[in-house]
């Protein structure tokens, strides 16, 4: 199997930072590179995000779910914000660190709960009762 060449910095830092709100902008990048939908981008430090993480943290719903419809790998945060309590559950008890662990910026997963609103009121519930 040939290796493919990186992508452009400059493309993933965007993709990453447009998946924080702008889904228009979203769509566009994945139609033009469908490779960025599991990118990452390290906001220094090792803070990796990505396009994913940034729609999860920011509880924008349409953009995560655009996203893992085109093949982005969901992981607890965005299972958190989703409501999807079977997963998030599921994480936690496969691992128990997992609860405490930081995501992107160092947001909690209890903020990526928050953030999914009523949809997540029973991962939020379940977080809480740790």
């Amino acid at each position: 199997m040939d290796k493919k060449p990186a992508l452009p910095s400059a493309l993933v830092e965007e993709f990453v930072a447009k998946a924080h709100g702008d889904f228009e902008r979203v769509k566009e990048l994945l139609a033009d590179e469908p490779a960025l939908v599991n990118a990452a981008w390290d906001w220094g430090g090792g803070d990796w995000e990505t396009a994913l993480g940034a729609a999860a943290h920011m509880g924008r719903k349409e953009i995560a779910n655009f996203l893992l419809a085109h093949g982005a790998r969901m992981d607890v945060f965005c299972a958190a914000m989703l409501g999807k309590l079977d997963v998030v559950r599921a994480i936690i008890q496969a691992d128990s660190g997992a609860a405490t662990k930081p995501g992107p910026h160092g947001i909690p997963l209890l903020r990526h709960a928050e953030m999914g609103g009523d949809e997540a009121q029973a991962v939020l519930e379940y977080l809480q009762s740790l």
